[in-house]
């Protein structure tokens, strides 16, 4: 039986941000409060990124939003916000690794929102990848130049920018490198995966906004082609994210090119999974964690 490699523990630099490891929480997961937030550091979480935050207050889709479905999660939240009433969720969590999420209609909004959270957070992660939210997300993330204009827009800003792309392009690759043209601090890969399923009972779809996006492990073996793409593609570190839930993951992910990893709807079935991934994880005889980074590409 062969032997699951270990890390070394300690801190890690990603895209500009000082992380207390390599699990960091994923967006839209218990990312609305600051007491939340603090609660998944304590928690084990090397760091944490909050619900994506917009430039006007939203109350999401109608429901049903979420539906655990086999080895996936199904939702469409709609980005339900509070816009800007979320900057002072951040007061007891100022000094902690925390990334917000932003996203907006226009490169503009993008830069408003994130002025927002200068000097409030350690970097912003920009959503241009939600599938089920019209006017934003993957409608302004499958456009190159838009990503790299929103990109651009927001790096003004002096903060590390983290770029968040869709799966549901045709080349994510090229999306990677209009984000890295922008000048974007690090690359995430991935977000959900359009999908939907219809109740045959009720003749309708599960979802209230019919489509949504599909998460957790279903979609593992797609981030990790996503990532391991974009490695080759681009010189940006890379977040992976998408149905990480064991140590086994963080390390598959990792040789395929990601520096660190996100992690999401594992929340939802183990609460303290950051705690439970990172006692098989590390170890103080493991291997230097960059030297498997990549290690894959042959």
């Amino acid at each position: 039986m062969i032997r699951m490699l270990t890390l070394r523990p300690g801190p890690v630099e990603v895209g500009g941000v000082r992380l207390r490891n390599h699990l960091i929480l994923a967006a839209g997961i218990l990312g609305t409060t600051g007491a939340s937030l603090a609660r998944q550091l304590r928690n084990g979480a090397g760091g944490v990124v909050t619900k994506s935050i917009g430039p006007v207050p939203l109350p999401g889709h109608a429901g049903p939003c979420l539906i655990p479905y086999g080895n996936g999660v199904l939702n469409a939240m709609g980005l339900p916000n509070p816009s800007a009433g979320f900057v002072d969720e951040l007061e007891t969590v100022g000094h902690e690794p925390v990334v917000v999420s932003i996203f907006g209609g226009s490169p503009e909004e993008f830069a408003e929102v994130g002025s927002w959270f200068v000097g409030r957070a350690r970097g912003l992660e920009l959503n241009l990848s939600c599938p089920h939210a019209q006017g934003y997300g993957s409608a302004l993330g499958s456009d190159p130049a838009m990503v790299e204009d929103c990109t651009r827009a927001v790096v003004r800003l002096g903060l590390p920018v983290w770029v968040k792309l869709t799966p549901n392009v045709t080349d994510i690759t090229a999306i990677g490198r209009a984000a890295e043209r922008g000048g974007a601090s690090a690359l995430v890969a991935i977000n959900t995966v359009r999908a939907m399923r219809i109740a045959t009972g009720l003749r309708r779809p599960v979802l209230g906004n019919r489509y949504g996006g599909l998460s957790g492990r279903a979609i593992f073996p797609i981030a990790v082609r996503c990532v391991y793409e974009l490695r080759a593609a681009c010189s940006l570190p890379i977040i992976g994210c998408g149905g990480v839930s064991t140590a086994e993951d963080v390390i598959e992910m990792m040789m395929a090119g990601a520096s660190a990893v996100e992690i999401g709807s594992a929340v939802l079935e183990d609460p303290v999974v950051f705690d439970t991934i990172a006692r098989e994880l590390y170890a103080d005889g493991g291997i230097e964690p960059a030297e498997i980074v990549g290690c894959a590409h042959v």
